[in-house]
């Protein structure tokens, strides 16, 4: 996970006004290996363990395999880079679902991005990768409110995941999601979003407004 990363991090429990303290026991070149992120309100703690960071609250019984992380198609990671047009050095993409796989090709296309890769359970990935964060989550996105510059979700989304999903997108920026029911198409300005492209099953839509985040060096 990226020392940065915690700028824009949120406590589950407590919900995206809250944000999070990093306990680190283990950096190396600006990555956490090892640590703790604690919640000043509630006193939860959530563990980062091999690069990890375990933002699911409350805790679930691990049961069933573990998901098995699969990297992506070069042609799909360039197609999704064309169409969210983050270039800016430091600004963050979150991939939800299976767009998760996404995230080692889509940070070898855009090395000064940080992608953010959502799993549901952290043994989804075995260790943190340079230009990856790997967060897992419940149903709750951990995050503040208008801070990522762009998102991603792939393999089926309804509308209750494209507006948490918008909320926590800064003005301007984009979500694709692919595919996309007719459902979602019909929710997206409830949810505060703008249709930019909509073909061949997938919606590409923009937050309302015109201005980016400050990305960080």
């Amino acid at each position: 996970m990226h020392l940065l990363l915690t700028d824009v991090l949120a406590c589950p429990r407590c919900g995206p006004e809250f944000g999070l303290i990093l306990l680190a026991d283990e950096v190396r070149e600006r990555r956490v290996l090892q640590g703790h992120l604690g919640c000043p309100n509630c006193r939860e703690e959530y563990p980062i363990r091999h690069g990890v960071a375990d933002l699911r609250f409350p805790p679930p019984a691990e049961t069933g395999s573990p998901e098995k992380p699969v990297e992506a198609s070069e042609e799909l990671a360039l197609r999704v880079a064309a169409l969210l047009g983050v270039r800016t050095p430091g600004a963050r993409i979150l991939l939800i679902g299976a767009g998760a796989n996404l995230a080692l090709g889509l940070s070898r296309l855009l090395p000064d991005v940080e992608v953010i890769a959502l799993v549901g359970r952290p043994d989804a990935a075995e260790q943190d990768l340079a230009g990856v964060s790997v967060v897992a989550a419940g149903a709750v996105l951990p995050f503040q409110l208008g801070k990522l510059h762009a998102a991603a979700i792939l393999g089926g989304a309804d509308q209750a995941d494209v507006s948490r999903a918008a909320a926590v997108l800064a003005r301007g920026a984009r979500l694709l999601i692919d595919p996309a029911e007719e459902g979602v198409r019909d929710g997206l300005e409830a949810a505060g979003l703008q249709l930019l492209l909509d073909e061949s099953g997938a919606v590409l839509a923009v937050r309302a407004g015109v201005a980016h985040p400050q990305a960080h060096p």
